[in-house]
């Protein structure tokens, strides 16, 4: 069975894109229609802008759900996942590889979902840190010890979980975390707390777009970050999605759960190649690969 995965915020690069806009009839349409949807060309600076302005939650987040959906829709026909799941924004790519949201509901949520996500980070500051080599039930221990917000937000793979929370918790959070013998604790270099309690108004602000959006019932069964497991019915889609920005992205679990329910290769649409490395780590028995071209 072939899983279609799509990745998150982190992927973009400067370019990225444009060889599909100059190729193919289809993605320059779909592309110039995101434009206007959006309202600025975010073409622009995804084909020749700077690193900079690409890394803007506001641009970064429609770029990558526009490279990884673009991506899917020129395939055509071959296109045929059996199954899909995203790392974070890449559930709304996920969503309409899969036919639950249309590509217009799907970058407009995406764009609701960057913006008010921008707008969190500035109430309070905050940011997150990656935690390598030590048990996850150690670093959540650590985490419920120290005072403030600080909590376990992305279980990448075995021996890689990400922490988010309040500054100063994180600083407390990373020493007390070295101490307990992790190999490294590097506070990252984003805007704010992604996939914590400090989401909350983020969450409140999506749920009221989500709630007034139309999904379907897919067409193969998504494996959300919040439950992990085979989900095909839209209401409950729709009620993962909207408490994903305050809970951990559970992606080991995810591709376990994708595995156990017989995915043998990955396939991954969009920009770059980081959750097939992903992948390998948490069981190097499926074959890994990805959509660069139809």
């Amino acid at each position: 069975m072939n899983a279609y995965i799509f990745p998150g915020q982190g992927a973009q690069f400067v370019g990225m894109g444009l060889d599909l806009f100059e190729e193919y009839p289809q993605a320059q349409e779909l592309f110039e229609s995101a434009n206007d949807i959006l309202g600025f060309s975010i073409t622009d600076i995804m084909f020749e802008g700077t690193a900079e302005e690409l890394k803007q939650t506001n641009v970064t987040q429609p770029a990558i759900f526009l490279h990884s959906v673009i991506l899917g829709k020129i395939c055509g026909d071959n296109f045929k996942p059996d199954m899909v799941a995203g790392h974070s924004l890449g559930e709304f790519s996920a969503l309409v590889a899969n036919g639950c949201l249309s590509f217009e509901d799907g970058l407009k949520l995406v764009a609701k979902r960057a913006d008010a996500m921008q707008k969190a980070c500035k109430i309070q500051p905050s940011t997150m840190a990656a935690v390598l080599g030590l048990e996850d039930s150690i670093v959540e221990k650590v985490c419920s010890e120290v005072d403030g917000v600080v909590v376990a937000a992305n279980y990448n793979c075995p021996g890689q979980l990400v922490i988010s929370g309040e500054i100063e918790a994180i600083n407390i959070a990373c020493e007390k975390i070295k101490e307990a013998g992790a190999r490294r604790a590097l506070v990252l270099p984003v805007g704010g707390a992604f996939h914590s309690p400090l989401m909350e108004p983020a969450r409140e602000e999506l749920a009221a777009a989500i709630e007034m959006t139309e999904f379907k019932n897919p067409t193969c069964p998504i494996y959300q970050n919040v439950p992990t497991t085979a989900v095909i019915y839209s209401d409950e889609i729709k009620q993962n999605l909207i408490s994903q920005l305050t809970a951990p992205v559970k992606w080991t679990q995810s591709v376990q759960h994708m595995i156990k329910d017989g995915a043998t290769v990955f396939t991954e649409v969009g920009p770059g190649k980081v959750l097939q490395g992903l992948v390998r780590k948490i069981d190097a028995t499926p074959e890994t690969t990805s959509i660069i071209k139809p």
